[in-house]
């Protein structure tokens, strides 16, 4: 479960069938189909007990917000709320007291919410046509940038999408944290930096990275070499680009996925165990033998 705050929509499976939902709303789908066909397609997540109830929250704020919340999804909700279910899930995962509190108080609200119906459906937004855009970074470049500890931490960029309308880059955060600014050879022997702190398990640092708001970062990044990255990261089919979501999730702000994870991942491990899942950048470069196209 990737997860980043107490509110309702703070972790992926909200911010991915949410999304997904009024995607297909705003493509005309109807609701009743728009739910049959979530539901259908995310049977491995309903099924999960950590990350299930944030699917039925989105389906519920989504359906809330297009005036059509169906009485056995609210109800399935008010039991998950009212009984208390999600706040086991987060204290199952090792949740601190302060952030269960936050979450109840979260899960409440949400309720009262969800019991009034909302004066007014949420408009269909018309498609615009994407702009191309372009990444800002290129495969196999090796950044760097400042801890809050006053050290350097690095990151390795493995893929660069072109002409597309996100523009994305794959980027992996390392576990490069030295007084002195790394050079090649530092990300070359660096290892993917592994997240344990707060709710994460043992989770790569590692997202497709739209640069929505990269201006802001542009003074924070350098980009000081260049790997040979000789791994595919993406499947181009009739002039088309997917990327593997599933396994490494999007993002849009490089600050708070990148730098603040790494920030907050090397201040736990002052007084925590670090995971102890190792992945090498020169492993995640190298082409896999025996891979099927």
């Amino acid at each position: 479960m990737g997860t980043w705050g107490t509110g309702i929509s703070s972790n992926d499976t909200f911010a991915d069938i949410y999304e997904e939902f009024f995607e297909l709303y705003n493509n005309g789908e109807e609701v009743e189909k728009i739910t049959t066909k979530l539901i259908s397609e995310n049977q491995e997540i309903i099924n999960d007990v950590d990350d299930s109830n944030n699917f039925w929250f989105a389906l519920a704020k989504a359906q809330w917000e297009c005036k059509h919340l169906g009485i056995e999804i609210y109800s399935k909700v008010k039991k998950i709320i009212e009984t208390d279910a999600d706040i086991e899930v987060w204290r199952q995962l090792d949740a601190e007291e302060k952030d269960l509190k936050k979450r109840k108080l979260v899960l409440n609200k949400f309720l009262v919410d969800i019991s009034t119906e909302k004066q007014k459906a949420k408009a269909r937004k018309k498609k615009k046509t994407p702009k191309i855009k372009q990444p800002v970074f290129e495969k196999g470049d090796c950044l760097t940038f400042k801890l809050e500890n006053g050290n350097y931490a690095g990151a390795v960029v493995l893929e660069a999408i072109y002409d597309t309308e996100y523009g994305q880059n794959l980027i992996a955060s390392t576990r490069i944290n030295q007084p002195i600014k790394p050079i090649k050879k530092d990300f070359e022997n660096a290892t993917v930096l592994i997240l344990n702190f707060a709710l994460w398990k043992d989770k790569p640092n590692i997202h497709w990275y739209s640069p929505t708001n990269h201006d802001k970062i542009i003074p924070l990044v350098e980009v000081i070499g260049k790997l040979k990255i000789e791994e595919v990261f993406s499947v181009y089919n009739n002039n088309s680009t997917f990327t593997n979501y599933t396994q490494y999730g999007s993002c849009s702000e490089f600050d708070i996925w990148i730098i603040n994870q790494t920030n907050r991942q090397f201040e736990f491990e002052k007084n925590n165990e670090k995971s102890t899942k190792v992945i090498k950048i020169k492993e995640l470069a190298k082409v896999k033998k025996w891979k099927l196209w």
